[in-house]
């Protein structure tokens, strides 16, 4: 079908759209159904009341026609308009009953009729076009019987669902949540869009939001394991493993931030943070006792380090499940924290999914029958567990089964469980890991359903478990929680998300740039790594390199892996400007001190450096609030008339302000920057002016990561502090002139949810390039009769 032919065939006055009907094409069933102007709804079944049916999980907006309009074309398409798009769905198929069928016929046929549903702009320019979909029966042939294992029967009948969509040669694709193979652009290479802890590379998450440079997004309503394929034979196709329907959103935007935008209307807004999350937090795997926690406390008092957050890891209790702190070891948690408060720092714990046989809950859970657990079904395979057994890991994995926290009672029971035995000690924040969860679901049951159908939707309630619950016991104190896995979402819980378990290697930290910039772009703006990895470091390690930090002083930490050092320096640069700054890792020592006299200082340097930016990064907690965007963000967001930043693997831009181009080779001293077009920078550390639409070569000494200013900035400073409990004031707020700039500044208490209810700061500063001054609009960020911290940069 053209889709631009429409124009020339209304021949029905548009009226405005009322209810939503459903439409029918040859047995099929679609519905169109608007929530912004900018953003629509397609559902296409075979059974009609699937396709009327709301969207899945993970969504919280309603339907909204106000200023669509319906009109129907001389050749049967309807058409939906608004402002801001145009809906065509093709006529139905009109075939002769006399004609002849092909040969082929006999033996060969599709799963649904064909169906063309377009997405343009009002002035016919394309968006997204979906030129056919598939809900097919589970076959031998294409092996998808396999998927209805361990389903009862009553659950089924269940399909093969998906939908194909045209791919513009010069179309590229971000977002779908965590895959860490080292790619940004999605682009001819398929993604496998689930939770898989053992997936390529590093563990993987799904967040079925795919963004393009196009000027649209594509929320995918589809919870099961699903393959994006894109732009392979100029389409870019959906397939999920299994539903009832096809169901997806078309988000229209003239910039990215707008395409956010209509992401955080469907899925939730990003709550601030407790400003202690954009501090730094410390952690390793794992302090052993309340000594060990108060003696890292006390090492970064005395030395005068800026410290947010001190973590506890797991096997603090006497058993997985037990939800209980070993006396010898954890004597009196509540006092630890208390003396952990006083200076000012905030504690969070890991609290596990996990219940071992044997552990207190145990049997009450089994009775409650609110496990993850199997069901007696089909019998596809021989070797399927018995009805109502719960799933464990057995006999690889002995730590028990997973609650099922989207069951609500369960859910509810489990905060009631962290309120009472860990919360009530005075820890402030909390972990969940394992949040895929780490026993897989497909095969067996969540109470949604089938865990195959619903395979990706339990990070989603599990974060909503702990938010809900502190949000509804514990008003007074934003909730924070540190998640291993995302969904369609999760934003809204309050949670903060990081790569798994990761690799200690240079291969690793090259690929969490890539890898974090995708998360982001998936509407998920809180994502971070462990800074210097999770696993073991190898008993030897030779660098192709001279190494530039000496390990020799961190031999006791360290062993034998003698460009560590210089890695976790690296890592730690390119970790302070991520939305989280978080260690963590398998190692002896993981403090700021604990890898060598050359590396320490150079630590320090960024740690403090962070905290000099605080006034910045918190604004940008404020930012994304409000738009839904993320603030660590991908060059194509920015710049996206700029063909060259498409598929940028190792440079992102850091708030409006900074592009951070980490230094990801052992022995690199020097490295190659590509400058955005359109703008001019300013190296930050020298001040040199370059102009953009170039790649440079720039010095990057060990202590230096390259970060550049776009012209037109304004970066606020603050003053040196310790924790974000401190009273910070505005040391410097530095203008980089070249183009006119506005920054709003934010503030509030930090801790509660007061700033709901309007109670914050918010400063508008602008910046006029060619009157050279600038002026502050509302709160004032500082007084200009006292002081005047404005440095114009040349």
């Amino acid at each position: 079908m053209n889709r631009f032919i429409f124009v020339l065939l209304l021949v029905i006055p548009a009226i405005s759209l009322g209810q939503t009907l459903p439409l029918e094409r040859n047995g099929q069933t679609i519905t169109i159904e608007p929530y912004a102007p900018n953003v629509v709804r397609v559902t296409l079944s075979m059974i009609a009341r699937e396709a009327e049916a709301g969207p899945g999980y993970g969504f919280v907006a309603k339907p909204e026609q106000t200023g669509w309009k319906h009109v129907v074309g001389k050749n049967g398409a309807d058409i939906y308009q608004s402002s801001r798009m145009t809906v065509t769905v093709a006529p139905a198929h009109r075939h002769d009953p006399h004609a002849k069928l092909p040969d082929t016929a006999k033996f060969f046929s599709g799963s649904v009729p064909g169906t063309d549903i377009s997405v343009t702009l009002p002035d016919g320019s394309p968006l997204a076009e979906m030129n056919g979909w598939q809900m097919a029966e589970l076959n031998q042939k294409d092996d998808t019987l396999k998927d209805a294992r361990g389903i009862k029967a009553q659950d089924l009948p269940l399909y093969t669902v998906g939908a194909s969509f045209r791919a513009a040669d010069d179309e590229h694709y971000y977002g779908l949540g965590e895959n860490q193979e080292g790619y940004l652009d999605h682009r001819q290479r398929p993604i496998t869009c689930a939770a898989n802890y053992l997936a390529p590379a590093s563990p993987s998450y799904c967040v079925p939001f795919l963004v393009t440079n196009k000027g649209y997004g594509i929320v995918w309503d589809n919870p099961s394991s699903t393959t994006v394929s894109p732009a392979f034979d100029g389409e870019t196709k959906w397939t999920s493993t299994l539903g009832r329907r096809v169901s997806f959103f078309v988000i229209a935007g003239k910039t990215t931030d707008e395409i956010y935008g209509g992401y955080r209307l469907l899925t939730g807004a990003t709550p601030m943070l407790p400003k202690a999350a954009y501090g730094f937090i410390q952690c390793k795997q794992r302090y052993r006792s309340q000594a060990e926690v108060l003696a890292v406390a006390k090492g970064y008092r005395e030395r005068h380090l800026p410290l947010d957050i001190l973590v506890v890891d797991w096997f603090y209790y006497t058993k997985m499940g037990q939800y209980d702190f070993d006396p010898e070891a954890w004597p009196d948690p509540a006092e630890m924290n208390k003396q952990l408060h006083a200076q000012n720092i905030e504690s969070m714990i890991s609290v596990w999914p996990r219940f071992a046989p044997g552990s207190r809950y145990y049997n009450f859970l089994l009775d409650k029958g609110w496990f993850e657990h199997y069901a007696s079904g089909i019998p596809v395979t021989a070797d399927e567990p018995a009805p109502g057994k719960p799933v464990d890991g057995m006999p690889y994995d002995k730590a028990g089964s997973d609650i099922d926290t989207t069951n609500p009672e369960a859910a509810k029971w489990l905060w009631s469980l962290i309120r009472d035995n860990i919360a009530a000690k005075g820890f402030d924040f909390f972990w969940a890991d394992e949040t895929e969860p780490d026993l897989p679901p497909d095969g067996a049951y969540l109470s949604v359903g089938p865990g195959t159908q619903y395979l990706n939707v339990y990070p989603l309630f599990h974060t909503g478990a702990i938010y809900d619950g502190v949000r509804r016991d514990k008003p007074q104190q934003r909730a924070l929680t540190l998640s291993r896995d995302a969904y369609l979402g999760a934003q809204r819980n309050g949670a903060i998300f990081w790569s798994s378990d990761i690799s200690p290697t240079w291969d690793t930290l090259r690929r969490q740039i890539p890898t974090g910039l995708n998360v982001a772009a998936s509407g998920i703006a809180y994502t971070g790594n462990d800074i210097g990895g999770w696993q073991n470091l190898p008993y030897t390690h030779t660098p192709a390199h001279p190494p530039l930090i000496d390990p020799t002083s961190a031999r006791d930490n360290v062993g034998h892996d003698d460009d560590y050092p210089e890695l976790y320096v690296r890592w730690f640069e390119y970790g302070t400007f991520l939305p989280t700054m978080r260690t963590h890792g398998t190692r002896r020592y993981n403090e700021i001190w604990s890898y060598g006299t050359e590396a320490e200082p150079i630590l320090e340097k960024y740690l403090k450096l962070r905290y000099t930016l605080m006034p910045y990064i918190y604004s940008l907690g404020w930012f994304t609030h409000q738009t839904g965007a993320p603030f660590m963000r991908a060059l194509f967001m920015d710049f996206p008339h700029d063909n060259k930043v498409m598929n940028i693997t190792d440079e992102y831009m850091f708030g409006p302000a900074l592009l951070v181009a980490p230094v990801v080779d052992q022995g690199a001293t020097t490295r190659e920057v590509y400058l955005p077009e359109g703008t001019d920078w300013y190296n930050y550390w020298t001040n040199e002016k370059v102009h953009g639409g170039q790649t440079i070569t720039v010095k990057a000494p060990i202590d230096t990561i390259p970060l550049f200013v776009r012209a037109g900035s304004i970066l606020p400073l603050g003053t040196p502090v310790e924790s974000t409990h401190d009273k910070q004031a505005i040391a410097k707020v530095k203008v980089y002139p070249g183009a006119n700039g506005k920054f709003t500044l934010y503030s509030d208490d930090g801790t509660t949810y007061a700033y709901e209810k309007g109670d914050r700061q918010i400063t508008t500063l602008k910046w006029d390039d060619s009157a050279r001054k600038l002026t502050q609009e509302g709160a004032k960020a500082w007084d200009d009769r006292e002081s005047n911290p404005v440095e114009i940069v040349h």
